[in-house]
This record gives structure tokens, C-alpha cells and sequence, in this order.
């Protein structure tokens, strides 16, 4: 992939205010099997937020008794989200109540169609603009993008689907029956998360989107990393630990860090 798809300040790109979902029925390229691999995060890159608590949160709040459930085990599980090595259990045991009483993956399959379809005006708004203009134009492209969250795959296919018409391919955490529940089997996170990716032929990286330092694996694996709406503390790790010049951006995360882009697109960039 040539050095112009890099997002470089002022070059090219639409305006930022007018990007948004593409109309229903646009028609892309056919994906080239030879063409790069450009891998897009999810949460923080395509939508504002967690798109995965976000869910689970109207899980919960279906039914009175999971509400109380979960407020029961909250201050025992909920302290251990705010910790990196016990940030999985904790939050494995918020899913478990907002599942619990479903046996198959896809009950929780037609739970999350029903949530984003009550839900488009909501999801709309906070999925990303200038994300999802860059995303558009990598598929004009006819490169081969993909997906990659660590969250249930339906819930990010099925807000691109019904909500920005983006019919693209997700990799991500795989569920199944457990304890009563439906909860993770297999967690798309850090390594396993490129380990999911090289298993459905992602191995070698053009592009990759990401926020977060759980994909510095994914970041370090590509040709050309790009950093969209880090976490301000996150900032100086990604520019001592990724090449340099790698773009460092803010796509539209008001509470987030990265150099504010003048426009969207594959030539979206820094303000100068």
C-alpha cells in the first residue's frame, strides 16, 4: 500500500461535517484477494464509547431482578473492572447477569439485533463521521477490511448493517452457553486478538485503526499504524513505542486525545 493512504495533514479527504453513514444500497468494489488488509478497532475508533457496556447494560436493565442482581455483586465485580489483570472477570460476571436464563449464541444474536434496533437514533450518533468516511473510502478501494472488537461480533456487524449500511466482516468475541448464561468462549483481545485475524487470513497488516494499547500487537504488526482517539494518558506510550511520524488523531472523541483532523477520508490528517 503507497504512502498516500497515511493520513497526512490538509490533503485531500471530504468535509468532516457532511461524512457520516453511507445511503442503503451503496455498491462497492468487489474486495481484490489480493488487496491489503486493513484492520479498523471498534469501540473509540468507529463508535464513541463502549459499544459492549453499552449493551449489556440494557441487558440488564430488561428485568428488575437482573438490576438487582447486579447491584448485589457490583461492589465485589465492579471494583475488579478498574483493573487491568481482573478487568475480564469482573466484567465476564456483569455479562453472565445480563445473559443469564439464555442457552444458545443465537438468542443473544436476536437480543442485540433488537437492542440496535431500538436504539439506531442513539447508535447513530455516536458512530464516528470521518471513521466511517475513511472506512467507505478504504472499501472503494476494494481493500480487504475487516473488523476486529471485543465485543460479541453481531453487536458491531449488526450496527453497521442496520445503522451505517456497512456490510463488512467482524472478528470478535466469541460466545457461547456457560453457567446458565451465554458468555465469552473465546476473548478477541491483544495477541488473541491477532491470533482471531491470521486465522481468517489477516496475517500480513496494511492498515491498522486503533485506540487502544491492547492493540499494540495489531499497531506494531501493520505497515502503517495509525492512532485514532487515544486516551490522553496513552498519547506519549504510542509515540515512544511506534515508529515515527505514526499519526496520532482525534476522529471525533470530544473527551479523547490525538491532533484534530481537517477532514475525513483517507487524506484526513492533523490541523495545521
Amino acid at each position: 500500500m503507497s504512502a498516500s493512504v497515511v493520513p497526512a495533514g490538509g490533503q485531500g479527504g471530504v468535509d468532516a461535517a457532511n461524512a457520516g453513514p453511507q445511503a442503503p444500497g451503496t455498491r462497492f468494489p468487489a474486495r481484490r484477494n489480493d488487496g491489503p488488509s486493513v484492520v479498523f478497532d471498534f469501540d473509540h475508533t468507529l463508535y464513541d464509547g463502549d459499544s459492549g457496556s453499552h449493551l449489556f447494560t440494557w441487558l440488564i436493565r430488561r428485568s428488575w431482578w437482573r438490576v438487582a442482581l447486579a447491584l448485589a455483586i457490583a461492589p465485589v465485580f465492579g471494583a475488579m473492572t478498574a483493573f487491568l489483570p481482573t478487568r475480564r472477570v469482573g466484567i465476564s460476571a456483569f455479562v453472565w447477569v445480563g445473559t443469564v436464563g439464555l442457552h444458545r449464541r443465537c438468542d443473544l444474536d436476536d437480543l442485540i439485533d433488537g437492542y440496535v434496533e431500538a436504539n439506531v437514533a442513539g447508535i447513530r450518533d455516536r458512530l464516528l463521521p470521518v471513521a466511517l468516511e475513511v472506512l467507505h473510502e478504504h472499501r472503494c478501494r476494494g481493500d480487504r477490511v475487516v473488523v476486529a472488537t471485543g465485543a460479541p461480533p453481531e453487536l458491531a456487524r449488526a450496527i453497521l448493517a442496520f445503522v451505517a449500511h456497512e456490510d463488512v466482516p467482524v472478528v470478535g468475541t466469541e460466545v457461547g452457553p456457560r453457567f446458565g448464561a451465554v458468555v465469552a468462549t473465546r476473548h478477541c483481545h491483544h495477541e488473541e486478538k491477532m491470533r482471531m485475524l491470521r486465522e481468517r487470513g489477516h496475517g500480513d497488516i496494511a492498515t491498522c485503526y486503533s485506540d487502544s494499547s491492547a492493540d499494540m500487537p495489531l499497531l506494531r504488526a501493520a505497515a502503517l499504524p495509525v492512532v485514532v482517539n487515544p486516551k490522553h494518558d496513552s498519547v506519549a506510550m504510542f509515540r515512544r513505542e511506534l515508529p515515527p511520524g505514526t499519526p496520532i488523531l482525534n476522529w471525533g472523541c470530544a473527551d479523547r486525545g490525538g491532533d484534530p483532523v481537517v477532514g475525513a477520508g483517507l487524506g484526513a490528517g492533523p490541523a495545521a
